[in-house]
């Protein structure tokens, strides 16, 4: 299992760790700062303030006690799963006892009415109050990511923009690309490529260079590249398992013939505007399939099976990329900043891991919290 994705089964040692109060203090690694014009990172720098109990535990549990946070994030997934089912059935059993007991005493229905809009409103109250926890614990749940790979988030935007100018370090390329498979790490140079041509006023991509760019533009790029990152884990997938399928249809040719649909758009990337043409017929499928590559996979999706990949499948991450970029960049539409190679780079990396970390996270999540779909 992988040590990012908690471990319900751990639920019952980590009450009794909790209980002998044996913390020990991890030793966090501190990035220097350099100079004075950069920010001052550390691994687990996160711009999202926090606002839930849950939330402010995990990350308090993260600094202090990172060996356990997979099964203190597992705890709390199962906490707020009760609670909000809890709630649930409390709103369903005061108004199924309450109308019976309102219709024995013959009570006003506008009471009746009175008493079913409070329960209700609790009710809605408790569940705003468990999202937002929810979707904390999944955020945290990504800092921990980043955390292990040594990976300092960058810091919102308004420490990091000295007299004008973006300096967003350390740069930690080698990390963030290590999270990649080769394929994948392919198709997030080009994404990157598409970025920086974009910005074409970096001319021969010189590091020093800058160009100027509106912070709601580079919010922008930055939530796209998180929704990229999203969608490359999920088309992925798919291309694993369509490549079984295809490999499971060679021993049993009779598969050939079933209604399984082959997934076959472009990717759409932030700038890119370029579009494929459908190559998804049956008698494709076989050899299409079987490719090797990914990205020829994903070239030859059909809009359909592309706009399924790229949808975000829960209200919850929705919300986060919302929050997160929010905070990161801040809601200032007309400040123009000055912004070098690497640190677009940077961001643009950072976007792509988050992405790929909220989806794993949000499979796990949705396993013991049931997320709401969109």
């Amino acid at each position: 299992m992988d040590e990012g994705i908690p471990d319900r089964r751990g639920k019952r040692w980590l009450n009794g760790h909790v209980a002998s109060n044996k913390r020990r203090n991890l030793t966090l690694l501190v990035v220097a700062n350099g100079e004075s014009s950069k920010c001052n990172y550390q691994t687990l720098n996160m711009p999202l303030e926090l606002e839930s109990p849950a939330g402010k535990f995990l990350n308090g549990v993260l600094k202090n006690q990172h060996h356990i946070f997979h099964v203190a994030a597992a705890e709390q997934l199962e906490e707020l799963a009760d609670e909000r089912d809890s709630a649930i059935a409390r709103l369903e059993h005061s108004l199924d006892s309450e109308e019976s007991f309102l219709h024995r005493m013959n009570a006003p229905i506008g009471v009746s009415v009175m008493l079913e809009y409070f329960n209700r409103r609790i009710a809605e109250i408790k569940e705003q109050e468990c999202q937002i926890a929810v979707e904390e614990v999944m955020y945290m749940s990504i800092v921990y990511k980043f955390s292990n790979i040594n990976v300092p988030m960058v810091e919102r935007l308004s420490q990091c923009i000295i007299n004008g100018r973006l300096e967003a370090w350390p740069m930690k390329d080698r990390e963030l690309k290590s999270i990649h498979s080769v394929e994948v790490l392919e198709l997030v140079r080009e994404h990157m490529f598409n970025v920086l041509s974009w910005r074409r006023r970096f001319g021969t991509l010189d590091n020093w260079k800058t160009t100027q760019i509106d912070r709601i533009q580079l919010g922008r790029v930055y939530a796209a590249s998180i929704m990229y990152g999203y969608f490359l884990k999920s088309a992925c997938l798919r291309h694993h398992l369509d490549l079984n399928l295809a490999l499971t249809a060679q021993d049993c040719p009779l598969l050939l013939a079933s209604k399984i649909s082959s997934p076959l758009p472009e990717l759409n990337l932030v700038s890119s505007g370029r579009h494929v043409g459908m190559k998804s017929p049956l008698q494709h499928r076989s050899r299409s399939s079987r490719s090797s590559k990914l990205k020829d996979y994903v070239m030859g999706f059909d809009p359909k099976t592309f706009q399924r990949c790229a949808k975000l499948r829960s209200q919850e991450v929705v919300n986060l990329i919302e929050k997160h970029s929010l905070a990161l960049f801040g809601n200032t539409d007309d400040e123009v900043i000055d912004v070098t190679v690497p640190s677009l780079k940077r961001l643009v990396l950072e976007a792509v891991a988050f992405g790929s970390f909220l989806w794993d996270v949000e499979g796990y999540v949705d396993s013991v919290y049931r997320l709401k779909e969109t």
